[in-house]
């Protein structure tokens, strides 16, 4: 999702990296949920979440979509995000509690708050937002830590490749018409998110298989 914005009005100014240590750390969010509610449709989702989820939860992605997800337009593209409950306005995987019952395996916007990305140059950098999460006095926590995901070298090449293929379609979805734009996001919600993944099998491989496929389809389309 692109945001135009000053990062000097939002930001202690500095870019990170994944080896940084930066002021994030929450004691465990204890006593607050305030960043799982009220989030609209701002929850992104990559490829790498819904694998996540299907394959920890033990459905489909189709299964989760008007439930606990829903698709939106994002810089043109269709994409889908965590769906906040009707009555509540709450993540649907916070329990009574306000704790995440998917936390071991939560998305990856969700595990990157209150740090945000900053992207340039094919690549991007971690800056910290000082005005979202309502927690003070917090403590320095390695960048990497922090998201916690393994093989954390692979994630963030996987995280620049997908920003960026969104991203370059962006001016040909705005320049094609409606038919073309149309084929396009359905390339997109199936190859990368309802058709399903070997969740027994390394989501890598599989990704960039997909994303060969789908960069191909839609220079053809």
């Amino acid at each position: 999702m692109n945001r135009y914005i000053d990062l000097s009005e939002i930001s202690d100014g500095k870019r990170y990296t994944s080896k940084d240590l930066v002021k994030v750390g929450c004691d465990d969010c204890r006593g607050c949920s305030a960043c799982c509610e009220s989030m609209a449709d701002t929850i992104i989702l990559d490829p790498f979440d819904l694998y996540n989820l299907t394959k920890e939860l033990r459905i489909p992605a189709a299964a989760l979509l008007h439930h606990q997800i829903d698709l939106s337009v994002v810089d043109g593209v269709i994409l889908p995000h965590m769906k906040m409950a009707d009555s509540t306005n709450r993540c649907p995987f916070l329990d009574g509690n306000g704790r995440c019952s998917i936390h071991h395996f939560r998305p990856g916007l969700c595990r990157l708050f209150p740090l945000g990305r900053y992207y340039e140059n094919r690549s991007f950098s971690y800056f910290l937002q000082i005005k979202e999460c309502k927690k003070s006095n917090r403590t320095k926590v390695k960048v990497q830590k922090w998201i916690g995901i393994a093989d954390f070298e692979r994630y963030e090449t996987f995280i620049g490749d997908w920003h960026y293929f969104l991203k370059d379609l962006q001016k040909p979805l705005a320049e094609h018409d409606g038919k073309w734009a149309k084929n396009v996001n359905m390339e997109i919600l199936q190859q990368f998110f309802f058709i399903p993944y070997d969740t027994c099998q390394d989501f890598y491989p599989q990704f960039y298989e997909r994303l060969n496929t789908s960069s191909h389809h839609i220079q053809i389309l």
